[in-house]
């Protein structure tokens, strides 16, 4: 393995832990084997079988992240619909391997463009690469993408284009700019590698990105409502280059958010719509001397993707919320449970939710559904394992109302059992809206740039639980 200074010193400093990883392997959500690589050679083959089989066996969609087997623990994220594993023995710290993995998984995607099982098969041989250059018989050496940069050689292989509405894995970038102008779709998912063919070309992209989390009561009252949000900036700077500390300290970006952005009650900016957050933290890169008088963010941004601010807002949402719905159940006179459900987009009436599903879990034993659905962009289905009515709307423009009738037949239908209704759970993803208001008022690049320079900027809230008691 070729070793850089940094890495040199991340390699004494580690000799002194007991041992990291012995080894780290990639399985599709099927239990696919797509990649593996044993440090230190003390297990076959059958330990990945044996981690499948215990996080498969556990209960419930959030197993934990760790788990053992023997004298053999098991250290896992889940990251693009994939299991990402390290395995170590006892005296290894779990917080320091679960952000390696993380970091490793930010790795392929900055090198491969996507998360993805068809991304990762695609490229097994780049990602092989990468493992050798940032791990050395088990300890982590770097994980710096300026530095692997120089290391190496084999190229991604795009597995497909970028599609604005594909947000299953948030980390995607491409957006719309504040000139209404959409990212190419080669250019959302290039692998950092591309910018070597770009000729001098930099282009930045910039995701704000919200995740709700609401609780609605059966009387229709607000119960809940927190969001958590983060500005990602992935960056294609061809004249940077960890090895000349001046070229990168030659650029600089400047992100200019809301002049009236404040960071608690205390904090209240201005005569305008005030942006309140609660709390708010930054990169280590992020230089502050700006904010507090102007609300700018100065870094040097580096080749792949960072997260330069996380924020958080809680019980105080300055809008609206998205989503209400008026339920009615009720059972019939032939003893089945009829479902009227009415659903009401309160977004302004020029924006749109898209890829919105309702889950509506029912009593055991229901067999059969039929529905009544509002408009031909909906559909509904039954799911008897999960035990519950999955109804999904594709887009749903905002100041509307859709509604369905669902009638279940249901053996010994009771009163106990109607009560087995509920609560609903709404998934759904809002482009081009912050439910904290948050906008980017600027993205700068000093000095200018000689050749061709974009600058894109995208806007989502997704839910990450939205729930309504029935």
């Amino acid at each position: 393995m070729r070793s850089s200074e940094a890495s040199i010193c991340l390699r004494k400093s580690n000799r002194g832990l007991s041992r990291m990883i012995s080894q780290v392997f990639i399985l599709s959500s099927k239990g696919d084997h797509l990649i593996y690589k044993d440090f230190r050679g003390g297990a076959g083959n059958d330990i990945v079988s044996i981690f499948y089989e215990k996080v498969t066996a556990l209960t419930g969609d959030q197993p934990p992240v760790v788990m053992n087997h023997k004298d053999i623990y098991f250290v896992h994220i889940r990251q693009g619909g994939l299991y990402w594993v390290a395995t170590t023995t006892a005296g290894s710290s779990p917080f320091t391997i679960t952000e390696f993995l993380n970091r490793l998984a930010a790795l392929v995607k900055d090198y491969c463009g996507s998360l993805s099982e068809k991304s990762v098969q695609m490229n097994f041989a780049l990602i092989y690469e990468l493992l050798d250059e940032i791990v050395d018989y088990g300890y982590i050496q770097t994980t710096s993408s300026d530095v692997l940069k120089n290391f190496i050689q084999t190229e991604a292989v795009t597995s497909r284009p970028f599609s604005l509405f594909d947000l299953s894995n948030v980390g995607l970038f491409g957006a719309e700019t504040q000139q209404s102008k959409v990212a190419p779709s080669s250019a959302a998912t290039r692998p950092i590698q591309s910018s070597r063919e770009q000729g001098g070309k930099s282009e930045i992209f910039v995701d704000v990105i919200e995740r709700m989390t609401v609780v609605i009561g059966s009387n229709g009252l607000l119960m809940k409502a927190d969001v958590e949000g983060e500005i990602r900036v992935k960056c294609y700077m061809p004249s940077c280059s960890v090895w000349c500390v001046c070229a990168v300290s030659l650029t600089e970006m400047r992100i200019g958010l809301n002049e009236e952005f404040s960071i608690g009650k205390s904090q209240l900016r201005g005569y305008g719509a005030a942006v309140r957050v609660d709390e708010c933290s930054f990169h280590q890169a992020v230089r502050l001397d700006e904010f507090d008088s102007h609300r700018i963010l100065r870094l040097c941004p580096s080749q792949g993707e960072q997260t330069v601010m996380q924020y958080q807002l809680s019980d105080d949402l300055p809008s609206a919320l998205p989503f209400r719905l008026f339920p009615t159940i009720e059972r019939d006179n032939g003893g089945r449970l009829l479902m009227y459900m009415k659903l009401r987009c309160d977004l302004p009436p020029k924006s749109a939710a898209i890829n919105v599903c309702a889950t509506i879990p029912v009593p055991k034993g229901s067999v059969s559904l039929s529905q009544e659905l509002s408009s031909p962009d909906q559909s509904a289905e039954l799911k008897p394992q999960s035990r519950a009515v999955v109804w999904q709307i594709a887009r749903f423009a905002g100041g509307t109302q859709l509604s369905a009738l669902f009638k279940l037949e249901v053996p010994s239908l009771s009163s106990a059992s109607m009560l087995e209704v509920g609560p609903v759970g709404l998934s759904f993803e809002l482009p081009k809206i912050t439910a904290t208001g948050l906008q980017i008022r600027f993205l700068r690049l000093s000095p200018i740039q000689p050749g061709p320079s974009q600058r894109w900027v995208r806007y989502v809230t997704h839910s990450d639980s939205y729930t309504i008691r029935i």
